[in-house]
């Protein structure tokens, strides 16, 4: 679907992208301190930004997941490869419940607040736990089944554009010859589409600009300040998980995790600027089949790890939850915490794929625990905005790894592939292309 020996196209600094991000953030920020008002009445620019990408996500997990499949010699591939990934998920998401638990028993950020949970407001979280309520892993499991054939392409969900991909690249894989030029037809679509993700792409720093000006209006930094403890020991977790946990996954599967962020730092910049880390999934994709991971693999494990593999939001939700504990004065004992531990692992798959999933998840957990109060949501709701940009991106970079590893399990990785992008000698992709060069 992409051709590999595009030309690498080199400019000033102020050219690439990530530094036109970088750029844009620094100005947001700027914009929405100084005239918070200004900065909120941006939020357009990035909610903007975010619906373009969505607009095309659909296209490109289809055309991505329908070519590679019908392209597999062996269909039990594919059932092999989703089976590699839902393990790797189950581990890792289990573990990162885990490290919240542990961080959160061991620092408790929440103590000595002594709040009363009688006396919060709950009015301001009330439609959270509404959406929890409608999360159901039931309800969930039911929503991915479509509407018809081609609802998925015009919805916002990414699993029941996976279910008719699968189902029609295996149906393409089945007819065989007569079916060529169908695959052919879907692989020049192709083309055109990873084009139209590359002229998208150009606006990155204007919806992160929007996003990050409307975040500093309406929430202002100063709102950081009564609960910079739980902040500052959320992203402090999620650092350590990124260097320590994923670090040593991706130093056993022969790459190193540094190289990794340098390698994906455009895409890691937008997720900061626009707290969505689904603003550069089609990216991603593309980043992930540039450094050598087979088509199938990336098909399959981006967007399925987008809804189970969410590293960031599994720490937030079980550290956030002991801290509402804490400053609750709610003693929760170890057959507790374990209840909390094995709800969390459902209701983190129920609620995958909603948007504000991290504060939706962490109300239908509450709910289903009544150890703990949900009206403490009430004192976290004003910095989780902050920590959303944090969540996001170690979801990203989750995905990112995981994507390699699964690739090399199922010896479908070009680790000299791999290693040029890493290195930075690949030539760049066709998003980069699109995104950096001048169209000159």
């Amino acid at each position: 679907m992409i051709p590999a020996n595009i030309p690498r196209q080199r400019g000033a600094w102020y050219g690439q992208l990530y530094a036109q991000v970088l750029i844009a953030i620094a100005l947001g920020v700027a914009i929405g301190y100084f005239w918070p008002h200004t900065g909120e009445a941006l939020k357009p620019l990035g909610d903007g930004f975010i619906k373009l990408v969505k607009m095309i996500i659909a296209p490109v997990i289809f055309l991505t997941l329908v070519t590679g499949i019908a392209g597999m010699r062996e269909l039990r591939s594919v059932g092999r490869v989703a089976g590699k990934a839902f393990a790797y998920f189950l581990f890792f998401s289990t573990l990162a419940l885990i490290v919240g638990l542990i961080v959160a028993n061991t620092v408790r950020p929440g103590a000595g607040m002594n709040v009363d949970a009688a006396t919060l407001n709950t009015g301001a979280v009330a439609s959270y736990v509404d959406k929890a309520a409608h999360s159901s892993i039931v309800e969930f499991l039911l929503a991915i089944i479509p509407t018809t054939l081609v609802s998925p392409l015009v919805g916002d969900s990414l699993l029941p554009v996976l279910l008719v991909a699968i189902l029609f690249g295996i149906a393409l894989s089945l007819v065989g010859e007569p079916a060529a030029p169908v695959r052919l037809m879907l692989e020049r679509i192709g083309l055109v589409v990873f084009r139209v993700v590359g002229m998208l792409m150009r606006a990155a720093p204007v919806g992160a600009f929007g996003a990050m000006a409307f975040t500093i209006g309406k929430y202002g930094i100063g709102s950081l300040a009564n609960l910079a403890g739980l902040v500052a020991t959320f992203y402090l977790t999620s650092l350590l998980f990124v260097l320590v946990v994923l670090g040593t996954v991706a130093r056993l599967a022969g790459f190193s995790i540094l190289k990794l962020i340098r390698y994906l730092k455009a895409e890691l910049l937008l997720v900061l600027g626009t707290s969505s880390s689904e603003s550069a999934l089609p990216s991603l994709m593309d980043k992930m089949e540039r450094a050598g991971c087979a088509r199938p693999v990336v098909g399959l494990v981006v967007p399925t790890g987008y809804s189970f593999n969410l590293d960031g939001t599994n720490i937030y939700m079980t550290l956030a939850a002991l801290f509402i504990a804490q400053a609750c004065n709610v003693d929760l004992s170890l057959g507790h915490q374990l209840t909390l531990l094995l709800v969390a692992m459902i209701s983190s798959k129920g609620a995958a794929g909603v948007t504000g999933a991290g504060f939706i998840t962490l109300a239908a957990t509450l709910s289903i625990v009544p150890e703990v109060p949900v009206a403490g949501m009430a004192l976290i709701l004003g910095v989780d905005r902050f920590m959303s940009e944090c969540r996001s991106i170690t979801n990203f970079i989750g995905n990112a790894v995981a994507t390699i590893v699964v690739a090399r399990w199922d010896d479908a990785l070009d680790r000299t592939a791999l290693h040029d992008a890493l290195d930075d000698e690949a030539p760049c992709s066709p998003v980069r292309v699109a995104a950096e060069a001048d169209p000159d």
